[in-house]
């Protein structure tokens, strides 16, 4: 007897705001050391100005995954307060809309009018049922509020010290520039395919793809070598 395995992104928010900090983490610092390296000659500045960008960087994007985890709340509570209210003062409008998605469903004309009724008889899970299936939202995780900038604010900052650190560990510029490129391309092909494999497509193609993005970055360096 053969198994049958199937494979779910089961945290796909935790993933999305993964995969949102990441890539920009490690596409924006190394934009501006790069960028840089064509127009100074010490690394400590450059060190000095990739902390301060990842720092701000990761504070602005955490804010940002704060308020659109709570956009995210507020919308729904608020939908959910219209249904519940609807429910209430025009039972027969909302149980017509119900069956109407029952029948795009493809549930048998006749035991349309039993289901409605089951669903009818319990007014919470009539208001779940009217916002996934009519309005298609789900309920948010209130632990978003929490999750969400964090992982988007911790990814920025990992990712953006991968085309840092060679900086750190270097004392010349153009050296520090080599390694940091070889680096960053390294840890975007690595990523894209990690985020290929999550995300249901080829590593391969998804790894190539997201290398060939994030080294456009590089032009920050060509730009400021012909305006240094």
């Amino acid at each position: 007897m053969s198994l049958h395995h199937e494979h779910h992104v089961t945290s796909a928010a935790s993933l999305r705001d993964f995969v949102l900090g990441m890539s920009d983490g490690l596409t924006v610092p190394f934009a501006l050391a790069a960028g840089l390296s064509g127009a100074v000659d010490s690394t400590a500045i450059i060190v000095t100005a990739g902390v301060a960008e990842i720092a701000a960087g990761a504070i602005s994007m955490g804010l940002g995954g704060y308020l659109a985890a709570k956009t995210e709340r507020d919308h729904y509570e608020s939908e959910e307060r219209r249904e519940h209210h609807e429910v209430e003062r025009v039972p027969h409008v909302e149980a017509k809309e119900v069956a109407d998605i029952l029948r795009e469903f493809g549930v048998p004309e006749a035991q349309v009018p039993v289901v409605v009724e089951g669903i009818a008889q319990h007014p919470q899970k009539w208001v779940d049922f009217m916002m996934k299936f009519e309005l298609g939202l789900e309920k948010p995780d209130p632990q978003r509020l929490v999750q969400s900038p964090l992982i988007i604010g911790g990814a920025y900052v990992i990712g953006g010290l991968v085309p840092l650190s060679p900086y750190m560990a270097m004392p010349h510029v153009a050296e520090a520039l080599r390694v940091s490129v070889g680096v960053s391309l390294l840890a975007l092909f690595a990523f894209g395919a990690f985020k290929g494999y999550f995300t249901g497509q080829k590593w391969f193609p998804a790894a190539v793809q997201t290398t060939l993005i994030g080294s456009l970055a590089a032009a920050a360096f060509m730009i400021a070598k012909l305006v240094a």
